[in-house]
């Protein structure tokens, strides 16, 4: 069930094959600690997916000027009531992502290898929907409705907000990645946990992808 990543030159590149790696190794390190909970996390509505009128991935929201680089500190989603700490996180000496530690349930973790969130691209923040404990971090992840907002507070004192376009599950053994780390030209920022349908022998079937943009 797992993903090899043997490059080790392009493991240290900031470029968007390093994104596409976690794009294949994400997934599978947030779907190790499922927790059979009785009704399971909620799930995206259909009004929430992505725009595809007229062929058009991304809606038509202003952007505002991208930021500078600096490291994440926190990640806030009023809209859930999340106020959480982000611990960096990159690629470990066999090529997977490092996720948060499963037994810290308030805590998500910001892909360093990636570019900061306000900076022109995609930037990536990932965390557990639940553990063998109960609900984590983003477990109320796919009730996030278009129009709601995400701060994240930076280390130079400024806050990136990012306005919430389009939230879905995709199927862990396709993921879009394309679609989801695509640079669109804009400060974007992606927030993803685990979601769909949930077995006790392979965990969850698929991850709930926010897609937010920097706003003025």
């Amino acid at each position: 069930m797992g993903a090899e990543y043997h490059d080790p030159e392009l493991r240290r590149r900031h470029s968007p094959w390093g994104v596409l790696a976690l794009v294949i190794l994400s997934g599978i390190a947030l779907m190790k600690n499922g927790a059979d909970v009785s009704l399971g996390p909620p799930q995206p509505a259909a009004a929430a997916a992505l725009d595809q009128r007229a062929g058009e991935t991304f809606a038509p929201l202003v952007p505002a000027g991208a930021l500078g680089a600096s490291p994440a500190e926190r990640i806030r989603i009023p809209a859930l009531r999340v106020d959480a700490p982000l611990m960096h996180v990159g690629l470990d000496a066999d090529g997977w992502i490092e996720a948060p530690p499963p037994e810290d349930r308030d805590i998500a973790g910001w892909y360093q290898n990636g570019v900061s969130p306000g900076e022109r691209g995609t930037a990536v923040v990932v965390g557990h929907v639940d553990n063998r404990t109960g609900p984590a971090v983003f477990y109320g992840l796919g009730s996030v409705r278009r129009g709601d907002r995400v701060e994240v507070p930076r280390l130079d004192g400024r806050t990136a907000v990012f306005e919430v376009y389009g939230v879905e599950v995709v199927d862990k053994d396709a993921f879009p990645a394309a679609e989801v780390y695509g640079d669109t030209g804009h400060a974007e920022l992606r927030v993803i946990t685990c979601g769909g349908g949930w077995s006790r022998r392979d965990g969850y079937a698929g991850n709930v992808v926010v897609f937010a943009r920097l706003v003025p």
